[in-house]
């Protein structure tokens, strides 16, 4: 049976799809390329056996007991300085951030050599050289001719490379060892006291190239060629770190498309739960403020007195409270008069007494105005009404009568 829907969560659904459609087209466009290419793979990786890769190379250095390493970390790790070191950087994928390329150009100042293949090379070495000519990817494998004696193509006078971009020679001056002259592709460009040896592709370095022609003949002369007077023992790095491999997962995790998925599970779960977790909850019904806070009474009462222009009630309120104070500490009976109760309270605390803390017309004369003005036992008509302003003085005057001769005053002590 279908499930109905309203329209707040068909239109949730829709947004959703939207969105999760946009994250696949994204990870379609943006993963990285792994098609193979013309011998194996998109990298030549040295722990892979395939035939782009460059595991036979690396086995061949190891064999020929050579001090070489996998170098998995930060260009940043590098000894400084370090004399007869090599640095192979074969195709690289990723980019240096501005500290790593500058530890990589120290690195050949201070007597390094890196051998760099591919078309990649000013984005990590961008002083003093000019951009490659590309070359299409689909180049053909071509056989080239050593042009001068040297020691890093002395033993390899023929080589076959599969170009990836060729060397500006007139915009970037190098020794240029073959290829022509004016854009050769395997060229030793000295910087400091190192050099860039430079292949326009890893072709004499991989699994299927390494036994072409004179190409491990090259690899070797280009890789363990010490310079000469130096004692320094010779340490080869295989750089890994640009092919994805480092030390912690989470770095390895982040080249491949995994990133996207658990975001697109996370995104998904938001979904659900926005879906149905708010159905399956606990029904709260929300708080209600409370009707009795003292402000919001006097506020009521206040209102209901304004809109009936009752002025007459308020004052009425607090004359009787301040009759019963009376009543009560004289020990009178509750109907005595207001002039009788008055005079009777200016008798026995005195009549001076009476007029600092009643005014200069006593008590009796507050309780008379309080009556008339409310309509009291004393009153002897109907009250004219009174201004807000007038009523809140008398109230004021009620109010400061009563809290002198409440229970706590000394009234009763002080009469006759």
């Amino acid at each position: 049976m279908p499930i109905a829907l309203d329209k707040g969560d068909r239109r949730l659904l829709i947004v959703t799809g939207f969105i999760l459609v946009a994250f696949a087209f994204s990870i379609v466009s943006l993963a990285p390329n792994s098609s193979e290419g013309g011998n194996g793979s998109s990298f030549p990786s040295s722990y892979d056996a395939k035939p782009g890769d460059a595991l036979a190379a690396y086995q061949l250095l190891e064999r020929m007991h050579h001090n070489v390493q996998h170098w998995d970390r930060s260009p940043n790790e590098l000894p400084s300085p370090c004399e007869n070191c090599v640095l192979v950087l074969a195709d690289p994928l990723g980019a240096p951030d501005p500290d790593e390329k500058q530890t990589l150009r120290n690195f050949v100042e201070e007597g390094g050599i890196v051998l760099f293949t591919g078309d990649r090379l000013l984005a990590f070495f961008d002083a003093g050289l000019a951009a490659l000519e590309p070359q299409p990817p689909d180049a053909t494998v071509q056989k080239y001719n050593a042009n001068l004696p040297s020691i890093f193509s002395r033993d390899a006078p023929l080589i076959s490379v599969q170009p990836e971009g060729l060397w500006p020679q007139s915009a970037s001056p190098a020794i240029p060892l073959y290829g022509d002259m004016d854009s050769p592709v395997i060229v030793v460009r000295p910087i400091g006291r190192g050099r860039i040896i430079w292949w326009a592709g890893p072709t004499p370095l991989t699994n299927a190239g390494i036994r072409n022609d004179q190409n491990m003949m090259l690899f070797l002369d280009d890789v363990t060629t010490t310079f000469p007077g130096s004692d320094a023992p010779l340490q080869i790095f295989w750089d890994e770190y640009y092919h994805g491999e480092r030390n912690s997962l989470w770095d390895y995790v982040a080249e491949t498309p995994l990133p996207w998925g658990l975001l697109q599970l996370a995104l998904l779960g938001l979904v659900v739960f926005l879906s149905f977790g708010r159905r399956g909850g606990p029904v709260l019904n929300p708080p209600k403020p409370s009707r009795l806070a003292p402000l919001e009474f006097v506020d009521t009462v206040g209102g209901l007195y304004e809109r009936a222009k009752a002025t007459s009630a308020a004052v009425g309120v607090v004359y009787l409270q301040l009759r019963g104070v009376l009543i009560r500490q004289l020990r009178l009976s509750a109907d005595v008069p207001d002039s009788i109760l008055g005079a009777e309270a200016e008798q026995r605390i005195g009549h001076a007494a009476a007029g600092r803390s009643f005014g200069q017309s006593g008590l009796a004369d507050l309780l008379r105005r309080a009556a008339m003005a409310s309509g009291g036992s004393s009153a002897t008509h109907h009250p004219d009404p009174l201004s807000p302003r007038e009523a809140l003085e008398l109230v004021r005057e009620l109010e400061e009568a009563q809290q002198r001769l409440g229970p706590k005053s000394n009234f009763a002590e002080q009469r006759g």
